[in-house]
């Protein structure tokens, strides 16, 4: 009989979330409270990996860590080329970026309270 899951609760899978990408040495983790602001989640998340082939094992680590620990099965798009990989559990959105892909996105400055007006 497998292990029962635990609870999928948003501040639970954020939690799970930062746990990875810290096991896995992603780096400018930031962390964006969308409640209130939109319907297609509670958080973001947007991380940057040195290399595509980083990227690519940050989102699949993170991935096999959900579904373990929730029994969650997330949405994932561009891992593949490894530039910019979109991790989406329902609740919490998982941006992992190559650093310069993340720079020319700017998505932190689109999210961030306050953020626009500091140009």
């Amino acid at each position: 009989m497998a292990a029962p899951k635990t609870q999928a609760t948003s501040d639970g899978i954020l939690e799970a979330v930062l746990s990875s990408l810290n096991d896995d040495k992603a780096e400018d983790v930031v962390q964006i409270d969308l409640r209130g602001k939109t319907a297609m989640g509670d958080y973001m998340v947007i991380c940057s990996g040195r290399s595509s082939r980083q990227v690519a094992a940050i989102s699949e680590k993170l991935v096999e860590r959900l579904k373990a620990k929730f029994g969650i099965s997330t949405r994932v798009e561009g891992k593949d080329t490894g530039d910019w990989v979109l991790i989406d559990t329902g609740d919490v959105i998982v941006h992992v970026f190559r650093p310069e892909v993340r720079e020319f996105y700017q998505l932190e400055k689109m999210w961030q309270p306050g953020a626009a007006a500091t140009n």
